[in-house]
């Protein structure tokens, strides 16, 4: 499982969803949808805008999680 921790990231560094956006030009309901693990692409061009303002990683906004074998 794929998830994405944008939005702890933005609580830890203290920064709005709406800021992100406009900081990074990504509309927010885009952004929105990445902090509620919702989106169905996570378009490379995005993931590289929003390192680049926070200053991070790829790694702090994404995470593989292995799902439990039943």
């Amino acid at each position: 499982m794929i998830l994405i921790k944008l939005d702890d990231l933005l609580k830890l560094k203290n920064i709005s969803q709406r800021e992100i956006a406009r900081r990074t030009g990504i509309r927010h309901p885009t952004i929105s949808e990445m902090c509620l693990n919702k989106s169905k692409s996570l378009p490379v061009e995005n993931l590289d805008k929003i390192c680049s303002e926070l200053d991070c990683e790829l790694s702090d906004i994404i995470e593989y999680k292995k799902e439990p074998l039943d």
